[in-house]
């Protein structure tokens, strides 16, 4: 249960205007733990002379701590560092952006949501082929190898190929499986909350997954060739007029 009395309390102790702030990580993804902490991402505004004066600005707040029995990790970065990963084949950015667990949002965000869809490219699957083979390499480490990291990849990888394939950014894995229909994701969902002592693989569970991740893998390539996003983005012109307007208050 999100206890959003909490996480907008926070947010409103942020030193800085919010332009957006929402739930990412496990909550966003579909499979968090009862005692998972809250990773509440973002984006700033920093005030006018900060910007234009030559003294060290805040491009990055975080924060870490417990907020009673609630464990939170917060990140926001200014709004012109944030349009600028936008930019890039960046798609933590994009899921953190489209994140249907809102705690902060205005009008801003609802526009910056819109200029979102022109920056998404044929080549965020990058993006998405290098965090999976992060996450397979975290996963094949673990003695025993774990669930937690092998269910990122699967994610990640659902999301680069559901993104090349219909331009939409969905980062809910038990969201994506309903288009997938991967049998075995509901019961390494279950294992993962039920617990460490069901979290692990026995050998014969690996082999299956290193076949599956190599055919999500090939997948992704594909869908990536085969995409209709174009090659690059074409909201850098509206994101420029969006933070000229936030930072003259207009």
């Amino acid at each position: 249960m999100i206890d959003y009395e909490i996480l907008r309390g926070e947010a409103a102790h942020h030193p800085y205007p919010l332009l957006f702030a929402t739930i990412s990580g496990a909550h966003l993804y579909g499979f968090p733990s009862p005692d998972s902490d809250f990773d509440l991402r973002g984006a700033h505004i920093l005030p006018l002379e900060s910007v234009v004066g030559l003294l060290d600005r805040e491009e990055t707040v975080e924060v870490e701590g417990m907020r009673g029995e609630l464990e939170l990790d917060l990140v926001t970065h200014d709004i012109a560092k944030f349009f600028a990963m936008m930019l890039k084949r960046n798609g933590y950015v994009l899921e953190q952006l489209f994140s249907p667990l809102v705690v902060e949002t205005n009008s801003w965000h609802s526009e910056l949501k819109e200029i979102a869809g022109r920056c998404l490219t044929r080549y965020h699957s990058h993006h998405y082929l290098g965090f999976a083979a992060t996450q397979r390499e975290l996963f094949l480490k673990g003695n025993p190898p774990r669930v937690k990291p092998l269910l990122y990849v699967y994610r990640v990888l659902l999301t680069g190929i559901y993104l090349m394939r219909t331009g939409v950014v969905e980062a809910n894995l038990i969201t994506l499986n309903e288009e997938f229909r991967l049998p075995f994701i509901g019961d390494l969902v279950a294992r993962k909350l039920q617990g460490p002592e069901l979290s692990t693989l026995d050998n014969p569970e690996v082999e299956f997954h290193k076949s599956e991740y190599e055919m999500l893998v090939a997948q992704l390539a594909q869908a990536s060739q085969q995409s209709m996003l174009p090659e690059v983005p074409t909201g850098k012109a509206a994101l420029n007029d969006l933070l000229v307007r936030i930072r003259l208050g207009r």
